[in-house]
Parts: structure tokens; C-alpha cells; sequence
């Protein structure tokens, strides 16, 4: 038979003491946001250049091969990826402005407010290959 008395008893955390913490983390979390805020844009933002790079060398290609950039994104070898309003997971939108036999301009259009300031982000690239933002969000 065991004796009541030999029992241990584990210390644990009751249902109040976790509540408070997780309040804690959530009142922290709201502090820090702010802050963060400006990084999240900005790892954002490598989404624009990287693609608009793909566009650039999918655009040098296609000039290497027809003497001419186009004007017709479908006629690179580019797909663009389905945006978070497509339910898919690109925060841009990419189309191709202006194109000459010499020259062409891609740009990238955010479709989310990142920081929720109204602002959205845009970043051009060239026939230099060099993305640069025009708007900041």
C-alpha cells in the first residue's frame, strides 16, 4: 500500500500565472512593433528587387536574342508570381512601362500598405539593371 504522505507534488504554473505572461509578451509586442516596422518593409522590399532583377535578365535574353527589349511581359521567360490579393504570396505587382529597341523600364507596385501609412511601395528597373525605389513606403 502507498502512503498518502510519499506523494510529491510537481510545480507547475496555474491558468492566471500563464494568462499574465501571455499578457505581458502582448503588451511588449505592441511596444515593439513600431519599431520593427521599417525592417519589415524593408525585407519586403527584397521580394521587388529580386524579381525585378529576373525581369532584367529575362529582358537582356530577350534582347539577345531579337535585337530588341519588349514591351509584352508574356513574351519573357518570367512568370509573376500570383499576388496576396490572388491569394498567393507576392506583396507586388509587375508589368513592364515602357520598352524600345535600346532601353525598357520594369516597375513593382506593392499591393498591401506595409506600414499602413497609405503609401504604397514602388521600385523601377532599367536597361542597367541597377532597382531603385521611386516611392518609400
Amino acid at each position: 500500500m502507498l502512503a498518502l504522505n510519499n506523494v510529491r507534488k510537481i510545480q507547475a504554473l496555474n491558468l492566471q500565472e500563464t494568462l499574465i505572461v501571455l499578457a505581458i509578451i502582448g503588451i511588449l509586442l505592441l511596444l515593439a512593433l513600431p519599431n520593427l516596422m521599417p525592417l519589415i518593409s524593408k525585407a519586403k522590399a527584397i521580394e521587388a528587387q529580386t524579381q525585378l532583377k529576373a525581369i532584367h535578365n529575362a529582358q537582356t535574353t530577350h534582347r539577345y536574342m531579337y535585337s530588341r527589349f519588349t514591351a509584352d511581359i508574356n513574351e519573357l521567360d518570367f512568370v509573376p508570381p500570383k499576388t496576396v490579393a490572388e491569394n498567393g504570396t507576392a506583396n507586388y505587382r509587375y508589368e513592364i512601362v515602357a520598352a524600345t529597341a535600346a532601353t525598357f523600364r520594369a516597375r513593382a507596385e506593392a499591393v498591401t500598405d506595409f506600414d499602413g501609412d497609405g503609401v504604397l511601395n514602388v521600385w523601377e528597373i532599367d536597361e542597367n539593371g541597377n532597382p531603385k525605389q521611386l516611392i518609400k513606403d
